[in-house]
């Protein structure tokens, strides 16, 4: 009832893991090069901001005029934080995503491995093992259902999740946009 790997079998083994965890690492790498190259496009974006904003600033006469530009850049600056928080959101998703879709594959090619395990000691089992090869059967059965029903849950709480940060930030970016306009009507 015992399987053994062939030499030829662990070598197989272990070079499709290590080819799934360069994978993962290929493809963690690639969502922080994307991070970091929006950190440096925001980086680049508010410091000539920066320096318009500040000439604005020297170039006022009075304070109405300093409530004005002080106005007309909060509601800028709100978008820009919602647009960012986007951005890294959409990054860490697909990433997520990415490894997600790895790991349900390696999941699903364990879970082959383990029936077809199964189906040889279903094959191999002595005569009166009926009942113990149905709890077995049953196990591998109950398992499968356990993981596919957490699967599930995880995919709709993600889901939950993403629409919750989108209204969050059209929310916050509305409220900003209400404040800016209620500042410049006083």
């Amino acid at each position: 009832m015992t399987t053994t790997f062939t030499p030829d079998q662990f070598v197989a083994a272990q070079k499709a893991t290590l080819e799934t965890l360069f994978g993962l690492t290929h493809k963690a790498f690639e969502g922080v090069e994307k991070l970091v190259e929006l950190n440096l496009q925001v980086a680049k974006t508010t410091l000539a901001e920066a320096a318009e904003t500040t000439s604005a600033a020297l170039s006022v006469k009075d304070v109405q005029e300093l409530l004005n530009l002080q106005a007309s850049l909060l509601q800028p600056a709100a978008e820009k934080a919602a647009s960012y928080s986007r951005h890294v959101y959409e990054i860490v998703a697909g990433a997520n995503a990415e490894a997600t879709k790895v790991a349900e594959a390696q999941i699903a090619d364990s879970q082959k491995k383990v029936l077809a395990l199964v189906d040889t000691a279903v094959k191999n089992a002595p005569a009166g093992s009926e009942s113990a090869v149905a709890v077995l059967k049953s196990a591998v059965s109950a398992a499968n259902n356990a993981f596919e029903s957490v699967q599930k849950a995880a995919k709709q709480a993600t889901e939950v999740a993403e629409a919750n940060f989108t209204t969050l930030t059209n929310s916050a970016v509305k409220a900003t946009q209400t404040a800016t306009k209620s500042k410049k009507a006083a």
